[in-house]
């Protein structure tokens, strides 16, 4: 086995952003497992389930492309817990703006805390996304689907189809 990381998020829903993460983790990882969080007092507007089964697709995608081991997973408790329950050694975070580095190094330091306690300690590793997606948030894309936009330059298509058909389907 060799490097794992862990890329938790909430992923709701997927977004180019989340992709321009995953696919730089890939560049040096052997394998990366992406958690996708459900958290009870947190109103998702997709179920964990919906949630996974966009990854899907782009996973079977970047596993083609690759040849790395890519998996999503559900889970609902700490990261820390669930990065190594993965046998990951590495925490993944992507950073947009100043905003997201300040909260990201308190979480990269708790988690550190937390880790050295219930394992070897596991590191977080920052990438920076690329300017072309680093305005994408999702809940703007949410904000911008649920008011008739367009969202197609900020999600892959199967991902705006979904959008979009499940929008159809709830106002019938």
């Amino acid at each position: 086995m060799g490097l794992v990381g862990f890329y938790s998020g909430s992923f709701d829903p997927v977004t180019k952003g989340h992709e321009d993460i995953i696919v730089r983790a890939l560049g040096f990882l052997d394998e990366l497992v992406i958690g996708v969080g459900v958290h009870h007092a947190k109103a998702a507007y997709l179920t964990g389930q919906q949630r996974v089964d966009l990854l899907q697709p782009l996973v079977d995608q970047w596993q083609k492309t690759t040849g790395k081991s890519v998996k999503v997973v559900q889970f609902s408790g700490l990261v820390v817990e669930a990065a190594k329950d993965n046998n990951a050694k590495i925490i993944i975070r992507g950073l947009r703006d100043s905003a997201d580095f300040s909260y990201e190094m308190q979480m990269a330091g708790m988690n550190l805390a937390l880790t050295q306690e219930i394992s070897q300690g596991i590191e977080t590793i920052f990438l920076p996304s690329q300017g072309e997606v680093r305005h994408i948030a999702a809940k703007l894309v949410r904000q911008i689907e649920q008011l008739g936009g367009d969202i197609s330059s900020f999600v892959s298509p199967h991902v705006a189809s979904y959008l979009a058909n499940r929008n159809k389907n709830e106002k019938k």
